[in-house]
């Protein structure tokens, strides 16, 4: 009996182990799902845990089968709890944050209705007056004065569509009924101004308008003259005024080649005497300088000597002649053979003399005697006035004078008193500026609309007064590194203002128009198809109530001077436009046109 009761604990204590086991693993699972919230867990299931070994030990086998099965059940539940109380923790945890975003929801909700203004207190309860939506979005005016959506209160003009001879649509050169100004023009000057266009037209080839584009046919519209003053818009009067069309280039001032010279010495020798500055004015043959040349007094010696020996043949000759019954041919004819060479060798000398540039005549020194010839040609070329000066008992018959060529102002001098000269130094420059070369580049494309007589106005740099002259040369070629054509025209310079060498910006005058329709040139845009201008309506100032329009017209443009832009066609005399703060217009007008395709391509 006592055996059988010791077995029956221990069968019953081995089946409690594998319980606890069970109970430990599921124990484990939910201590796993519950140690990142609460940490505190893992040291109350550790503890737990313990329990069941420290019984499983005991030496006690009856006290431990009576303790171990209450634990067990208790274990068993304990997983359950805290899984239920983990998620009513979650569940009022995240209560707060959902509350916080509903009401940043809300929030925006309202201010997007209300469109971020605080409501009034009327409004909040319900008792004010609902406003009128009288606006039209399209045309930013109200919708109860939009022109464009009512029609009715200011009627469209007729289309009288392209002016194919003016390259504009609604040409009032040809219509006058569309012209917002109160007095037409007379017919004789609608000819004029229709004669003139032409002319335009015909001088250069001009920007096209695109005969498709409807720009024109909108109207820009503000709610009131406050408002148009407000947006910035300027207007401005159509007018008459001069236009000069022309090509421009740069260009440069330079002497005459034709009316100057460079002087140099015709022998190498020393400088004697300098007698002229830069600067100077002088006449033609007046002294320059004085050039000691060993070279000028071997030249005037031998000149000497062949007149000695050409006087000595022909008292020789003469003599024979004389005597010719009494003495043989043959000597009368070695004396004239020497005569002849005498003469060659005179003229020789003349010669060379005159390669010098100094004036000489050999009959006279025939006719003087040796001294008197040596006296003259002493001083061969200098003037009386400076002979004076020389002291004949020192001066060398070296001398040989340096003369100005021609009338004129001493330009240039690069010499001075003593200095060794030859032919290739050049010694002085003298040049006339009373007249004056022109020299243009003026670009290749421009070379049909040049012609020889054409006036050219010239601007020097650094100066506000234009030059005025005459076309007289159009190079055959270009340039072969800037591709550019080279003209020339002829300047006075009586008064002496010019300089040499002096660049600036010239322009040859194609067209000078006098009574020319213009506009400021901030007046026009080009919208991608065409040119513009905003005309103000006739009736703006008709009554307070008038409806305040601009049209849109198309204009053909021509030349662009000082500012001011030639209106060709489009636009007449006494129009008003808006000139400063017309990108405001221009801005609308896109805005209308946005994805209609007003500008579609030929």
């Amino acid at each position: 009996m006592v055996q059988k009761s010791i077995d029956r604990p221990s069968e019953a204590a081995a089946m409690r182990r594998f319980a606890d086991q069970d109970s430990a693993r599921q124990m484990e699972r939910g201590r796993h799902d519950l140690v990142t919230e609460h940490p505190h867990a893992i040291g109350g299931d550790i503890s737990r845990e313990s329990e069941p070994e420290s019984v499983m030990g005991s030496s006690s086998v009856a006290q431990t089968a009576t303790s171990s099965e209450p634990n067990a059940n208790a274990n068993a539940g304990q997983p359950d709890q805290k899984r239920a109380g983990s998620f009513v923790r979650k569940t009022f945890g995240a209560i707060g944050p959902t509350l916080v975003l509903l009401g940043f929801a809300a929030v925006f909700y309202f201010g997007h209705k209300n469109e971020w203004r605080v409501p009034k207190f009327a409004s909040v309860i319900g008792t004010a007056t609902p406003e009128v939506d009288d606006w039209c979005s399209d045309h930013s005016v109200p919708a109860s004065i939009c022109v464009e959506c009512n029609t009715a209160l200011m009627p469209l003009d007729e289309d009288f569509g392209w002016c194919s001879q003016h390259g504009v649509h609604n040409c009032v050169l040809d219509h006058l009924e569309l012209a917002e100004v109160k007095t037409l023009p007379s017919q004789e000057q609608l000819q004029e101004d229709r004669r003139r266009a032409d002319a335009a037209l015909a001088m250069s080839v001009r920007k096209q308008n695109n005969s498709r584009c409807t720009l024109y046919q909108n109207r820009i519209q503000f709610a009131s003259v406050e408002s148009v003053q407000q947006a910035g818009v300027d207007i401005g009067l159509v007018q008459r005024d001069r236009i000069i069309e022309a090509v421009r280039g740069n260009g440069e001032i330079v002497y005459d080649p034709t009316r100057k010279a460079t002087i140099s010495a015709r022998v190498a020798g020393s400088v004697w005497a300098v007698e002229k500055n830069i600067g100077d004015v002088v006449r033609e043959g007046e002294l320059l300088a004085l050039i000691d040349a060993t070279a000028v007094g071997k030249i005037k010696s031998e000149l000497l000597h062949a007149l000695a020996e050409e006087s000595l043949q022909q008292k020789n000759v003469s003599r024979l002649q004389d005597a010719r019954g009494a003495v043989a041919g043959s000597k009368i004819i070695e004396a004239e053979a020497a005569l002849a060479k005498a003469r060659a060798d005179v003229l020789t000398s003349e010669q060379a003399i005159r390669n010098l540039g100094l004036p000489i005549d050999a009959d006279l020194l025939r006719e003087m005697n040796e001294r008197q010839a040596m006296e003259e040609l002493r001083l061969l070329g200098i003037p009386q006035t400076y002979r004076a000066t020389i002291d004949e008992l020192a001066a060398s018959t070296n001398l040989l004078p340096v003369v100005a060529p021609m009338s004129g102002t001493v330009v240039s001098r690069s010499v001075s008193l003593g200095e060794v000269v030859d032919p290739s130094v050049r010694l002085f420059e003298i040049a006339d500026t009373s007249q004056m070369w022109l020299k243009l580049s003026l670009p290749l494309e421009t070379i049909d609309k040049l012609v020889v007589g054409q006036e050219i106005q010239f601007t020097p740099d650094g100066r506000e007064r234009s030059i005025e002259g005459k076309l007289d040369w159009i190079s055959t070629g270009a340039d072969q590194h800037t591709r550019m054509i080279d003209v020339r025209a002829i300047l006075d310079n009586q008064d002496g203002r010019l300089r040499d060498r002096t660049f600036g910006t010239g322009s040859v005058i194609l067209r000078d128009a006098t009574d020319a329709i213009v506009v400021p040139s901030d007046a026009t845009h080009w919208e991608g198809c065409c040119n513009v201008a905003f005309v103000r309506d006739k009736e703006y100032f008709a009554s307070p109530d008038s409806p305040k329009v601009f049209h849109v017209r198309s204009v053909r443009l021509g030349a662009t001077y000082q500012g001011k832009t030639e209106v060709i066609a489009g636009l007449l005399p006494g129009e008003v436009i808006a000139v400063q703060g017309s990108d405001v217009l221009r801005a609308q007008l896109l805005k209308n046109g946005l994805g209609a395709g007003c500008c579609v391509e030929e």
